[in-house]
């Protein structure tokens, strides 16, 4: 039964360091946002991991707040996140972009 442990925390440090990983990579906020959940996520597995091989249940409560706050933190990064964009200056309709064309009126 200690293979099955041994097993199971080496697959939860695996998606640990996957998800690090998209965390210091990740291109936009989005990436960096469902890496943390995954972060969290796996964090949650691996207490719960604990909490089966020690017969431990008071770890129970952690997970449960655990999960609290990863949903209530993500929530609110997706609320009022900036928008990550790469495509230049925003313009309105009927504004050229380019600085060097005088604007007509």
């Amino acid at each position: 039964m200690n293979t099955v442990w041994i097993i199971a925390s080496a697959l939860l440090c695996a998606a640990a360091l996957i998800c690090l990983a998209r965390l210091l990579m990740g291109p936009n906020t989005l990436d960096r946002l469902i890496s943390v959940d995954a972060m969290v996520a796996t964090s949650m597995c691996g207490l719960g991991v604990w909490a089966a091989y020690s017969h431990d249940t008071t770890v129970v409560p952690v997970i449960v707040a655990l999960a609290l706050v990863g949903f209530v933190g993500s929530l609110a990064v997706a609320r009022f996140r900036v928008r990550d964009d790469d495509n230049g200056p925003i313009t309105t309709p009927g504004h050229d972009a380019d600085p060097t064309r005088p604007e007509e009126f």
